[in-house]
């Protein structure tokens, strides 16, 4: 039988093999996977995901000082360090009333653009591609490569390699040309971060109010000047990418159905308009949807809301199967947001972490990490949004809100257009996300590079716009402040891998609670063609990988339980998992 021979439908006598991945390389964190899988009929039967890493933020977070909340939070995690200070200092703003001068917006802009070049390009070439690469795919499904041999790459033109097996070749670990220019990029990338933010991965100059980032000419040219030598990287990118993504498609069908979910995404938004925002809750709703990213909850397809105070409002952490105490009986710290709305005593600013360490059971508690969910009034629903990774639900928003309409990026309502300028050796090119058919494995890959355009192309316009204020003489970086008494404040932002908010209440000038909410995850399966002996679970591998999943804010990240999947070449799987 060849790869890309369907199956037999029929079911066969099940083979139980027990398999776990404990802990899975390639991401961040302590993440386990443990399943059952039956050979026989080539699927998984059940899974369990669990994170053995507990962190305790929330728990010392209480009684510091709130001006410290930026630099400890950004220790939560050693990749998306500066994407937690970013929130925090949105949550400090609200809090204490504060808004920074516009050019310091700017340069906060300006590093999170950045730092979405950096990740991604480091986790997509040189973590997720592994999968991928000429080496994996001769060892788990050897019909494929040589199909990839003599399967011609439809965009040579662009990106110089003439078959699809010659892009393999390119993301071989440690050899591949294309592995090894990534890493320089990553270098180049992260060289713009600092000149914005001064450190990676912890900022040493963003702070509440503002930044200590001097903005002098050469701060913005150097910048330009290093995202001049990596634009031609990003196009290629682009099109690597969508020839072997689209070829899989193509050899292996049913492959959409590997790590499909119902489309449940949700976006905090990005990259803040300084025109508009001014960080006040009451206003929240305006200055959210004038970001540059624009924050969305997408269920089945159908935008639901863009507004951040309703996203706020409907935010809720469950223990799902979490070692932890519940806190429901508590008093809660806010019982009306602002604006007079309810607060739920689950939403973020109500809880409380107690943990309790006790064996794992996969029948009752397993795990270190909470379930979030969004609560839909609509439906009396706690819904298991996902961010597709992080680029797939950003780009997913953007598009159908079509609000974004800038000189370099403009939503359709059903695409992104983005356009980068020409390159070194390439001319300057337009290109298009389009919303896809499913949120699935490669769907989710797929959109890591688009983003990294679409950072690349709004970071020119954050540099024409801090360019115009400084030749006009405003260098105002920071607008000083006084710590209230008492506030709530929160703070809604994108962290590389998905939804990233933060939740601060003040008392007596010190926090009394502090929690941040970052990402949640499910999905999970099986297309590799080695039995038992050498299985090596790429395709499950490739779905949790997809997710970009990070653990270390794994206290409030929610990795789902498995469900039964159907057979490993079935064209029709899926379609009666909702």
């Amino acid at each position: 039988m060849t790869a890309t021979e369907a199956r037999p439908t029929e079911r066969k006598p099940p083979e139980l093999v027990d398999m776990s991945w404990d802990p899975i390389t390639r991401i961040i964190g302590n993440l386990g996977i443990y399943t059952k899988i039956d050979f026989a009929n080539r699927e998984v039967v059940e899974c369990h995901s669990t994170s053995s890493l507990f962190r305790g933020y929330s728990v010392f977070m209480k009684g510091k000082d709130p001006r410290d909340a930026g630099f400890i939070t950004s220790r939560i995690c050693g990749i998306c360090g500066d994407n937690h200070t970013t929130c925090s200092d949105y949550a400090q703003q609200m809090a204490y009333g504060v808004k920074p001068p516009p050019l310091a917006d700017y340069i906060v802009n300006l590093g999170e653009a950045a730092e979405y070049m950096f990740d991604h390009t480091i986790f997509q070439d040189n973590l997720v591609f592994v999968d991928f690469c000429e080496a994996m795919v001769k060892a788990t499904n050897p019909g494929v490569l040589a199909r990839a041999e003599r399967t011609e790459a439809p965009h040579g033109d662009i990106h110089g390699y003439r078959t699809i097996a010659d892009i393999m070749r390119a993301f071989n670990p440690f050899e591949g040309e294309v592995y090894k220019e990534a890493l320089k990029v990553s270098r180049v990338t992260r060289e713009m971060f600092c000149l914005m933010e001064g450190r990676h991965v912890h900022p040493s100059t963003l702070y509440p109010g503002g930044v200590g980032t001097m903005p002098q000419p050469t701060t913005f040219t150097d910048y330009l000047s290093r995202l001049m030598r990596v634009i031609d990287f990003v196009k290629k990118a682009v099109a690597m990418n969508d020839d072997v993504f689209d070829f899989f498609y193509e050899a292996l069908p049913g492959y959409e159905e590997v790590g499909r979910r119902r489309i449940l995404l949700g976006c905090w938004g990005a990259f803040q308009d300084p025109t508009t925002v001014d960080y006040r809750y009451e206003t929240m709703n305006t200055w959210g949807k004038q970001m540059y990213v624009t924050p969305g909850i997408i269920v089945d397809g159908e935008l639901v809301t863009n507004n951040l105070v309703d996203i706020n409002l409907g935010l809720r952490i469950l223990l799902g199967s979490s070692y932890y105490e519940d806190w429901v009986n508590e008093q809660p710290f806010v019982t009306h947001d602002p604006l007079g709305n309810p607060v739920d005593m689950r939403h973020p600013w109500n809880q409380t972490t107690v943990p309790v360490p006790q064996k794992r059971d996969f029948d009752e508690k397993y795990s270190w990490v909470m379930s979030p969910r969004w609560y839909d009034k609509r439906t009396d629903q706690h819904l298991a949004l996902d961010t597709g990774g992080g680029p797939l639900a950003r780009l997913w928003s953007t598009a159908l809100n079509g609000l974004v309409d800038t000189p370099y990026v403009k939503a359709t309502g059903h695409s992104v257009r983005i356009s980068l300028p020409k390159g070194e050796s390439l001319p300057e090119t337009t290109l298009e996300w389009h919303i896809p058919q499913w949120s699935n494995t490669i769907e989710r890959d797929r959109a890591r590079p688009y983003f990294i355009a679409y950072a690349a192309a709004m970071a020119l316009q954050f540099l024409e716009e801090a360019m115009g204020l400084v030749r006009a003489g405003e260098t105002k970086v920071f607008q000083n402040y006084e710590v209230p008494d008492e506030a709530i404040g929160c703070g809604f932002h994108e962290a590389v891998r998905g939804v990233l908010s933060h939740h601060l209440v003040i008392k007596d000038k010190k926090i009394a609670n502090y929690h941040p909410y970052q990402d949640a995850v499910q999905g999970q399966p099986i297309f590799e063609e080695n039995g038992p002996d050498d299985f090596k679970g790429v395709d499950i591998m490739r779905t949790v990988r997809s997710f970009d999943p990070c653990l270390p804010c794994g206290v409030h990240m929610y990795v789902g339980k498995g469900k039964t999947l159907t057979t490993l070449h079935s064209p029709t799987y899926g379609a009666n998992h909702g």
